[in-house]
């Protein structure tokens, strides 16, 4: 793929996730209760959508640092197969 029909894929990608977003949102406008706890916090759904979408990017990026960081200070490397001798 050329860079700059890479990069047009790119944007393409981009502006598509980003409408697909704002249907999401505008459709998902009523209120929702929700508990935790003790607690009862009414929202709209799509923010209640938006706060466990970040959530799990928080949670996918802890994970990953904490997995890279136990591979040591050499970054990646690839993995040595050993077959039968």
């Amino acid at each position: 793929m050329k860079p700059v029909s890479r990069l047009k894929f790119k944007l393409v990608l981009a502006l598509s996730l980003a409408l697909l977003a704002i249907i999401v949102i505008a459709q998902n406008v009523e209120p929702v209760a929700v508990r935790l706890l003790f607690i009862t916090v009414t929202m709209p759904r799509a923010a209640l959508l938006a706060i466990t979408l970040l959530v799990g990017i928080a949670i996918g990026i802890l994970i990953s640092l904490s997995l890279s960081g136990r591979r040591g200070s050499g970054g990646s490397q690839p993995l040595e197969l050993s077959g039968p001798e």
